[in-house]
């Protein structure tokens, strides 16, 4: 397949590497730094000082990276004269192309080591192996396909060949203008092994590439420059094309790769700032779902073991429990993210959590349960459910609340509620799963009264009547209402500090089927009681369009009902501040910091540093609050540290949106 044409270039007698003995040679070998030998030594040619310090490194096993390259290349020579110019046979040139193999990673930080021992790799490898057994590479530090790839490839669109998966990365992968992010750098193995997978998704049958019209024909240079031979790679008898000049196939590669370093993003930015953390839960939480099982997780493994045993056992865990096994610490004060985090990574190894915070009335103290339970498979988004899974949730919690007035919930109303679950319908599996557990959760974990009355003081109109509402469509779950129901559900308005004579207007406001409601039995009064006078005017009245309004809008009365039934968090200490910021929850520095960030999409260590001076920041605590931050605001990080600090394209041009509304 190769054909040499040798040019012997200065061999007179002796070729640049030849150990002649008769020449003197220094007593010690101390020029380690190489200062007396030219560009292209020869032994014949450099002082004996060198020569000394050149045996020397041969006989430590030439291992030594710490010696001037010049030493190496006078032992290269040698290896590729002896390689192209003497035809050893196989076995000698395997071992031959192993020891420049061993040589490039013993100089590897030096460019014109790198340059020549890998162009020798290239062309000694297609030398000696079949092209049907060179083996795609996915790294290439030149400026130009390497040889062996284009032969291999090459030899695929002769014989008419659809490129796999693996040659089309391969080709991308070694193409010096590819557009690669940080993800893929940062998550090689990973981009790597979702990139073949998108592919193969995209194209099951390989990419199909039309034959390119020029042969590939290439020459090898002798770092010696003792010679040079010429290379007219076939196959079946036939030239080999050069696919040096095909766009289109690197283009299409491109698109696959841009959609995996996109799905990367997460978990790569979770990387960024945990170096160690490669296989944690968390970390196994942010991959795509296509890797999961190519990249498995112990400690994930460990937590399906702990979940099921919870689950088999009832399903009730101490929420302080659940996040200690997930984040492997314990909390002392749950927060919305970190137990909306926890019910992701449970799900995505098929269990449950409830309450879910998205959906929740209230999220669990510190003290209170949990209820983890078995959703029936990995589910990945738990914020993708129907208008009915949101509907019934809210009657079930309100329902729990009317059942639980009282203090206790009794047999009666707790079979009560579990048909209420099992009659909605509309719902799929794993609503209906996540309906049952939030039940349990209900009946498990009291209503908090003193706390919904609290929240409930200063609430306004809408908030009143969204709340009224809801323990309205309660009641009328079943159609008909019953007193029993009338007088639960005085309790709550009584419990919440609403006026009680409101209910029996806001049950005969909402409407009943079939039949005038029956609220109250008939009872005869005391003798000489007087009938009461009725108020000349009832605040906040209900009225049947107005019910029916809201309770249509369900994601809007879940988001009043969230807002009053939502669990105190910490007082911030920056209220003020927040206040006059575009971006809410930072002070006026580091919103001027961000406004500066953002007109870039890459700051190295020392702009950085000296752009947080500017603004009387430390780098550290700046870096923290912006990003914490970003991840309140945004799902993710604003600043990326890689190499200096990478900036989130998709939240520089929110931010840039949101203070161009302000200006």
């Amino acid at each position: 397949m190769c054909q040499h044409d040798l040019n012997r270039h200065g061999y007179s007698e002796k070729c640049r590497s030849y150990i002649d003995p008769s020449l003197p040679v220094g007593r010690v070998g101390n020029d380690k730094e190489g200062t007396g030998m030219p560009y292209w030594p020869g032994y014949s040619t450099i002082p004996p000082e060198c020569r000394a310090t050149y045996l020397d490194w041969l006989a430590g096993g030439a291992t030594d990276g710490s010696f001037s390259p010049g030493y190496m290349f006078l032992y290269f020579y040698g290896l590729e004269r002896r390689f192209f110019v003497d035809s050893p046979d196989l076995d000698e040139r395997r071992q031959l192309l192993d020891e420049v193999r061993r040589l490039i990673k013993v100089f590897q930080d030096n460019y014109s080591a790198q340059r020549y021992l890998r162009e020798f790799i290239e062309f000694a490898l297609v030398s000696i192996t079949e092209i049907g057994s060179i083996a795609p590479v996915f790294e290439n530090p030149g400026w130009d396909l390497p040889f062996s790839v284009k032969v291999a490839i090459g030899a695929r669109l002769q014989r008419g060949e659809n490129l796999d998966a693996d040659w089309v990365l391969c080709w991308f992968m070694c193409y010096p203008e590819k557009n690669l992010r940080t993800s893929a750098k940062r998550c090689r193995d990973e981009f790597i092994a979702l990139f073949k997978l998108r592919f193969e998704r995209r194209f099951p049958q390989g990419l199909k590439v039309a034959k390119p019209r020029p042969a590939l024909k290439a020459s090898y240079q002798a770092a010696s420059r003792e010679f040079e031979g010429s290379v007219n790679p076939s196959i079946d008898g036939k030239p080999i094309p050069d696919i040096s000049g095909l766009r289109k196939p690197v283009e299409i590669a491109q698109e696959v790769a841009d959609e995996v370093m996109e799905d990367l993003e997460k978990f790569s930015r979770y990387l960024g700032r945990n170096p160690e953390g490669r296989g944690s839960v968390e970390a196994h939480a942010l991959l795509p779902q296509d890797l999961r099982r190519l990249f498995p997780s112990d400690a994930l493994e460990k937590i399906r073991e702990w979940a099921t045993g919870i689950t088999d056992a009832g399903g009730l865990v101490p929420v302080a429990d659940v996040l200690e096994q997930l984040e492997g610490e314990r909390s002392d004060k749950p927060g919305k993210r970190q137990l909306t985090g926890a019910a992701d990574a449970l799900a995505r190894i098929g269990f449950g959590l409830a309450p879910d915070p998205r959906f929740a009335l209230r999220s669990p103290t510190i003290d209170e349960p949990v209820v983890l339970f078995d959703l029936g498979g990995p589910v990945e988004q738990l914020e993708d459910v129907s208008t009915s899974y949101k509907a019934a949730l809210m009657e079930l919690a309100l329902g729990a609340f009317v059942a639980q007035a009282d203090g206790a919930i009794t047999e009666h109303e707790r079979a009560a509620l579990e048909r209420q679950v099992h009659s909605v319908a509309g719902l799929n599996d794993h609503e209906q799963r996540r309906l049952r557990a939030n039940l349990a959760w209900f009946v498990a974990v009291p209503p908090d009264m003193v706390l919904l009355r609290r929240k409930l003081k200063d609430t306004g109109a809408d908030q009143q009547t969204a709340i009224r509402s809801a323990l309205v469509a309660a009641a009328h779950a079943d159609g008909m209402v019953k007193p029993e129901e009338v007088a639960e559900i005085e309790k709550v308005y009584r419990a919440l500090g609403l006026d009680p004579n409101l209910v029996y207007s806001d049950l005969h406001a909402g409407g009943v089927q079939d039949a005038p409601t029956r609220v109250r039995a008939a009872q005869p009064g005391a003798p000489g009681e007087k009938i009461p006078v009725e108020p000349s005017a009832t605040p906040q009245r209900l009225d049947a369009a107005r019910i029916a309004s809201i309770r249509q809008d369900t994601d809007r009365v879940s988001a009043v009902l969230a807002e009053i039934f939502a669990v105190d968090g910490p007082e911030d200490d920056s209220k003020e501040a927040a206040a006059v910021s575009v971006l809410a929850g930072l002070d006026a520095k580091h919103t001027a910091l961000i406004r500066e960030v953002i007109t870039r999409q890459h700051w190295s260590d020392e702009e950085f540093s000296e752009l947080v001076a500017r603004h009387g920041l430390m780098v550290a605590g700046a870096l923290e609050t912006i990003n914490e931050w970003a991840f309140a605001a945004h799902d993710e990080a604003l600043l990326d540290e890689y190499e200096g600090y990478d900036v989130s394209l998709d939240i520089a041009n929110a931010v840039a949106d949101a203070f161009e509304k302000e200006n």
